[in-house]
């Protein structure tokens, strides 16, 4: 399959809000501004997708409050890829999410 270009879903959409984050490189720690209506995985799947973002999937061991074995999961952008993406209307795209939010 080819490479296609990543686009940007709508700016207040929960796909915005999700790869907001990861355009800043900050950590998804989880999925608060979501509120329980998708999952995070469910988003990122569809930015990978449908808006063809090459976000890198890392699953872990770890160990819940109460003892029980669990998996913890971190997604990320390569640099370059935010590099590039900040560079072709990213920043413009950031920065009217905060313009919607203020209106």
């Amino acid at each position: 399959m080819a490479n296609k270009t990543p686009t940007f879903p709508g700016a207040r959409t929960g796909r915005g809000q999700v790869l907001a984050v990861l355009l800043s490189n900050r950590d998804q720690s989880g999925a608060e501004p979501l509120q329980g209506r998708v999952s995070l995985a469910a988003i990122v799947k569809a930015l990978k997708r449908k808006y063809h973002w090459p976000i890198e999937t890392h699953s872990f061991p770890a160990n819940t409050q109460d003892g029980r074995a669990s998996w913890a999961t971190v997604y990320s952008l390569p640099e370059k890829v935010i590099e590039t993406a900040l560079n072709s209307g990213g920043r413009e795209w950031l920065e009217s999410r905060g313009a919607v939010g203020r209106r």
